[in-house]
């Protein structure tokens, strides 16, 4: 069993609310727009991590992290990248990987609005954190948390930090 603290858009900001619920987690997902290194390095110090790189990072950032990442856990096939679209809108970049080979957990950010939604027809549950940063549009900062359990996702919480 895995806990799991979900973010993005965190666009360089980092703070005590959002180290307080990493450190409750086992592992933390970063789906892009980390900004600066700062950021997944201080997450990474606390608990392992796993992260893609979004369209505001930085070469430093790409070296880092990729752009999408597939990846199991407790025997959840995970796909995340920053720009994914959502069921059954799809990006054109994503879909052909989400329609020939669904995973069980789509993850994607950089719509800075959060969102959770099944994919029926595939089988694919998919999530967006929203953005836990204070750039951008979004008037709430949120993150999700979840517990992965065998090959079950459960426990979804929604996060609310305050206003931007």
């Amino acid at each position: 069993m895995k806990k799991i603290l979900l973010l993005s858009d965190t666009h360089s900001h980092i703070d005590d609310a959002i180290i307080k619920y990493a450190r409750a987690a086992d592992e933390i997902w970063h789906a892009g727009d980390i900004g600066k290194l700062t950021v997944t390095d201080t997450l990474a110090a606390i608990k392992p991590i796993n992260a893609v790189h979004g369209n505001i990072d930085d070469h430093i950032v790409k070296r880092e992290f990729p752009e999408n990442k597939r990846f199991l856990c407790e025997g959840v096939d995970v796909f995340m990248t920053h720009i994914g679209g959502y069921p059954p809108k799809y990006n054109s970049r994503t879909r052909s990987i989400i329609k020939t080979n669904p995973p069980k957990l789509f993850i994607c950010g950089h719509s800075h609005i959060l969102k959770v939604m099944w994919d029926k027809p595939l089988g694919v549950l998919h999530m967006n954190p929203g953005a836990c940063g204070k750039h951008g549009f979004h008037q709430i900062r949120t993150m999700l948390r979840f517990v992965i359990d065998n090959k079950d996702i459960k426990d979804l919480e929604v996060i609310e930090l305050g206003k931007r």
